[in-house]
Order: C-alpha cells, then sequence, then structure tokens
C-alpha cells in the first residue's frame, strides 16, 4: 500500500479509501466484516462511512455494523483513519437533519455510539446547508474538536465557494479548517475542475473522488449489465454516449488494462486527488481494486485519456478567454 498526507495535514492516509456505503444495505454483516478484514491486512487505512448509509432512515446500519466490528478486537480502532458524515435525515422530528449546531452536537454523539467509538477521526459535512449561518456551524464543530469527540473536519458535495468561504470563516476562529472535501470525481464526470479543484488545492484541501467508476459506467459494458442496482439508469446514460464509451473500452484493451482499474488509476494520478474511494461489495471486487496502486500511466496514456474524457477546464479560461 501507499500513502499519502490528507490534504495540507500530517495525516497519513491510503491511497485507496475503503467506502461502506453496501455495508449492511447490500452486503451481509459477515461478508462486510470480511472486507474490511482484508482491507486493514491489504494495508487500507481509510474507512468512509456516513450516519444515513444502511438502507433505513434514522438508524445508521453502516455506523452500527463497524461498531460491532471494532468491538471484536479493539486495536483495529487505532489503525483506522474513520471518517463519517452529517447532515442527512435522520428521522421525521424538526432538528434531525442538515447542520444546526443542536443537529450537529447530536449526529455527532450518536454516531459515536453507534460506532462505539470516543472520536471520529474525519467528521465530514455530508451536504452545504445554506441556511444556517458559517459561525453556528464552526462553533458546534470547534467545540466538538476541544471536547475530543473529532479532530479534523471535511465537505463533502461542496461549490468551490463553499469550500472558499469556509476556509476563510475557520481562518477567522484561528482554526484548520476544512481538510477534506468529498465530491463525485472520475474521467467521465470531470465538472469539479472548473472551480471545485482550484480552491481545494489553493487552501490545501484533500480532495476524496465518489463515484470513480460513474455508477459503474466506467467498468465496462459487461460490469454495467451485471445486476447493478442503476443498471437501468447507467445503461442508458452508457447508451447515450455510446461512441465515447467505445473508444474508451477499446483504448484499455489496446493498453491490456480492464478499464476500471484504468479509471482508479487516472484518479490517483490527478495531483489534487487523496484516494478515490472504493466501495465493494464483494471481496472479490476488493481484491482487483488494489492493483491500481502500481498501475503507472504515462503521459502519452494520460493525454490519450484526456483526448477521449476532455477536461472540464478551469474557470473562468473554460468559459472566458
Amino acid at each position: 500500500m501507499k500513502y499519502i498526507n490528507l490534504g495540507r495535514t500530517g495525516l497519513s492516509v491510503s491511497r485507496i479509501c475503503l467506502g461502506t456505503m453496501n455495508f449492511g444495505a447490500i452486503t451481509p454483516k459477515e461478508d462486510s466484516f470480511s472486507i474490511m478484514n482484508r482491507a486493514l491486512e491489504l494495508g487500507i487505512n481509510f474507512f468512509d462511512t456516513a450516519n444515513v448509509y444502511g438502507g433505513k432512515v434514522g438508524e445508521g446500519i453502516t455506523e452500527k455494523l463497524m461498531g460491532e466490528w471494532f468491538e471484536q478486537d479493539k486495536e483495529r480502532r487505532d489503525k483506522i483513519v474513520l471518517a463519517t458524515k452529517v447532515y442527512g435525515n435522520m428521522g421525521n422530528w424538526p432538528n434531525e437533519k442538515n447542520l444546526s449546531a443542536y443537529h450537529i452536537k447530536k449526529a455527532c454523539e450518536d454516531s459515536l455510539k453507534r460506532l462505539k467509538t470516543d472520536h471520529i477521526d474525519l467528521y465530514q459535512m455530508h451536504h452545504v446547508d445554506r441556511n444556517t449561518p458559517w459561525d453556528e456551524i464552526l462553533q458546534a464543530t470547534e467545540q466538538l474538536i476541544r471536547e475530543g469527540k473529532i479532530i479534523y473536519v471535511g465537505s463533502s458535495n461542496f461549490a468551490g465557494w463553499d469550500i472558499a468561504t469556509a476556509c476563510q470563516e475557520y481562518s477567522k476562529r484561528n482554526m484548520l479548517g476544512l481538510v477534506s472535501e468529498q465530491s463525485k470525481y472520475n474521467l467521465f464526470n470531470r465538472k469539479i475542475e472548473r472551480e471545485v479543484i482550484p480552491a481545494c488545492e489553493y487552501y490545501g484541501v484533500g480532495i476524496i473522488p465518489w463515484s470513480p467508476l460513474e455508477g459503474g459506467m466506467l467498468g465496462g459494458v459487461k460490469k454495467v449489465n451485471e445486476g447493478r442496482r442503476n443498471a437501468s439508469e447507467v445503461m442508458n446514460k452508457y447508451k447515450k454516449h455510446n461512441d465515447q464509451m467505445d473508444k474508451w473500452e477499446n483504448y484499455c484493451a489496446e493498453i491490456g488494462e480492464e478499464p476500471a482499474d484504468v479509471a482508479h488509476a487516472w484518479l490517483i494520478h490527478q495531483p489534487a486527488v487523496t484516494a478515490p474511494i472504493i466501495g465493494p461489495r464483494t471481496l472479490e471486487q476488493l481484491e482487483k481494486a488494489m492493483r491500481v496502486i502500481n498501475l503507472n500511466l504515462d503521459k502519452n496514456q494520460l493525454d490519450k485519456l484526456d483526448e477521449i474524457f476532455p477536461t472540464a477546464g478551469q474557470a473562468p479560461q473554460y468559459y472566458a478567454w
């Protein structure tokens, strides 16, 4: 395994982040345990989850499952950089969602109970909340840091100006502020290159891409047809971009690599990226994903991928002279 600092911090995380969204919802508990066991053996020390994962509103099924896994061997917890999230709907009562100080405090304490741990290493805002003032959000996270309940703060699905605003507001409070941003990013969907990536690079915020295969589309047409939850949606998108996807798969065949491996490796080659999130449903998928750590793409190959999937272009240059 290779490691990299998370954004501008001194925290070392694996170049692959284990996503747990399938655990408890699609992947049974025992299989989830096997995947986490093997991930640790392979050197993956970065695990990402969220309080809303698991398929049932308010139950935090995935966090509970991970808590049970930690309880089996308490030494595991200190080997992992544990990331979870706050924002999503955790019930049908007022104040059980979004980023009010009230909800942040309660959501964090509930996550700690489910995860059976005394602290969260990376606490991420799952979405921006423009109905809550920044000083309220920052005060709530600052208090959690003081109490030792969280160490680092991250964002997810933020716009570039949200990241800049958050970093500036944290700076006014003499706080480290955002250290990571979790965004949808892959060869097919490169929109964050316009403003999110430049903002992250300027402020030293590490990018943790989710959906590195665009829901399976970049894994190859055969993979798209293998019973995915969103197979019809992905297949329709695949057909709409058939010429582009043919070029993609033909080029992967030309260089003798699996499409999924190339898609993951391309992300690791992007300078702003800390670690793409892989969300294996099976142990086999985890094992196959490990190959990308040592898959080096040369400049000609990277240029060819840019030709097939053109860059979104940094703002304002991409739309103005």
